[in-house]
């Protein structure tokens, strides 16, 4: 397994449609990119799958909507 880098997380800020109305999702490198390679795995735009994820959350923001997806994502991989 690689090493990752230590030290503070580069959180970046992307802005992204939802029905319409923009909005602003941050994360850190790590998950964009993990994010970014599930959405090509799957054969659909980053923000199709930001949408889907939008519209199945519960009582949870976002950005940590998007994480969980993308740790289950992988968990399911193991």
């Amino acid at each position: 397994m690689a090493k990752q880098p230590r030290g503070p997380s580069l959180v970046i800020k992307r802005s992204t449609m939802i029905a319409g109305r923009k909005t602003t999702v941050s994360l850190e490198d790590a998950f964009w990119k993990a994010f970014k390679e599930i959405a090509a795995t799957k054969g659909v735009p980053v923000s199709s799958l930001v949408s889907m994820i939008d519209s199945e959350r519960q009582n949870i923001n976002l950005s940590s909507a998007i994480r969980v997806f993308v740790l289950g994502f992988y968990r399911d991989q193991a």
